[in-house]
């Protein structure tokens, strides 16, 4: 049975998620998932919250770099992140609800460039994010 993109997108974020324990402890949630995008989100929580009482810009990297992950991987290809970089626009507060919005700009045979931007639930960015990705063998779901 052939199964169309969106439906790789699901099945294979559905995999990745299974074994994505590090998204799964800090609470995200997957929101969205299609053929080179996703949306994940995640609660500021106490425990992000660094010494200026303002969210940890390594957990807004690390809700970024997931999305990345479940966008470049929507095709059914093992994919890690070879190159990333983040610009923190505004700060993320305790309790404030980030949602991280991955797009694909360039899927190449072994490579590919994805850009993600991190949102406040009013809209306010929080931080741009891109990333670059190389495949690793291998795929989520078996192939049909």
């Amino acid at each position: 049975m052939r199964h169309d993109a969106a439906e790789i997108a699901r099945l294979s974020a559905d995999a990745l998620w299974a074994e994505d324990k590090a998204s799964q402890a800090l609470g995200m949630r997957i929101e969205k998932v299609g053929p080179g995008h996703a949306v994940l989100s995640m609660t500021v929580g106490v425990d992000m919250v660094n010494g200026h009482g303002l969210c940890h810009g390594g957990y807004i990297f690390t809700l970024a770099d997931s999305a990345l992950a479940f966008s470049s991987s929507s095709h059914n290809r093992r994919t890690v992140a070879q190159h990333c970089q983040i610009s923190y626009v505004t700060p993320g507060r305790l309790g404030m609800r980030l949602t991280a919005e991955a797009r694909e700009r360039h899927k190449g045979e072994r490579s590919g460039i994805y850009d993600v931007t991190v949102k406040a639930e009013d809209g306010t960015v929080i931080a741009e994010f891109r990333g670059a990705t190389r495949s690793i063998p291998g795929t989520l779901v078996p192939e049909t």
